[in-house]
This record gives C-alpha cells, structure tokens and sequence, in this order.
C-alpha cells in the first residue's frame, strides 16, 4: 500500500505548528520578567507607610509600573454602607466588582488570608514591582524601617532576607544602612542594583 503525500504535509504542518506553539509558550511564559515583590517592614509607627510612599514617587519618576500591598491583621472594610455595592455584599455577593472607564476595585470576601505569592500571580504579574507594607514572615527582600524611639530591637534581626536597615541609627548588621533622611533616589538605586533590575 502506498502512503499518502499528502500525509507527509499535514505532519510537517503539525510539527511547525508544534514548534510555533512551543515558541509562544517560551516568550510569554519562560521568558517573560518575574515581577519583583519586595516588602518593608518595621514597627508601628516606624515610617514605613512615608518610605513606601517616598519609593513609589521615585520609582514611578523612573517610568516602572508598581503596585502597593498593605498587610493587615484586622478586618478592613472597602465599601461605604448604604451604596450599590455594599447592598450586592450584604445580600450574599461573593465577590463585588466596580468598574469604571479608569479604575477596577474587586471587593471579594475569603475563607482565610490569600497568600502574597497568589495575590501577586492573579492580579498583579503585569507590574514591574510590588512593594509591600508587611509580610514579614515570607521569604522576600526586605527592608526594615528602624528608629530607636519606637523600639531598641529590629522586627527581622537574623532574617537573611533583609537586605538593608532604613533608620536613625545604624543597628551595625553587616548590611547596607540608609538615614530615614537619606534622599528616596540613593535608596531605590540600591534596591535596583541589589536586586539586579
């Protein structure tokens, strides 16, 4: 019985097909940039919300497209009662999206605490940077906001994630320490470097 030619270049398709489909998976997958999350952390009190907020104006002035995560221990509340979302909440929605021409804010209630990594992967993994008020435990870069009239002991001493001390005395941990006064762009450019952006 004679084979088909025909069959020779429906195979040689499929496998450029194949190959095609491989590349694809390569470029947007392999290849894409990780985003980079890295958390400040700190006491109460401390400066960690002014830094954050110091770093997120020097980055943007840098043109990186970032998110900000804020940790809380407590119950936060999003909507404003008596309002059309707050109505679809209270009457049993699992989840409440507001949308706008600008602006998406999804309002979801969870069993328990999303894990950063699943926060990061599901609505953040077109940004450049995620800086984190928080998360101390999670095995991220961090920098520790320090001054000594909130406390005398740093929240992540031993954590070999912390890569910098931000404060108004140097702890003298080996690594590298900035004033709380130090410029926002002599801050980012250690982070940028450190962390290989």
């Amino acid at each position: 019985m004679k084979s088909d030619p025909r069959n020779a270049t429906i195979n040689e398709e499929l496998a450029e097909f194949s190959l095609f489909l491989k590349c694809i998976f390569y470029n947007l997958w392999i290849m894409k940039p990780k985003t980079l999350v890295m958390s400040i952390v700190g006491r109460s009190n401390s400066g960690k919300t002014t830094l954050m907020v110091r770093l997120v104006k020097e980055l943007k002035l840098r043109g990186y497209k970032l998110a900000t995560i804020k940790h809380s221990h407590h119950h936060i509340e999003l909507d404003t009662k008596g309002k059309d979302s707050w109505l679809y909440s209270q009457a049993g929605a699992d989840a409440v999206v507001v949308s706008s021409q600008s602006m998406m804010g999804i309002i979801r209630w969870t069993p328990g605490e999303f894990l950063l990594s699943d926060i990061v992967s599901t609505y953040l993994q077109d940004m450049d940077i995620v800086l984190v008020e928080g998360y101390k435990a999670e095995s991220i870069p961090k920098i520790e906001v320090f001054r000594t009239e909130v406390s005398t002991e740093l929240v992540c001493q031993g954590d070999k994630n912390l890569i910098a001390v931000i404060g108004d005395k140097n702890p003298k941990l080996g690594i590298p320490f900035f004033h709380i006064d130090d410029k926002a762009s002599s801050i980012v450019n250690f982070i940028l470097s450190d962390l290989k952006i």
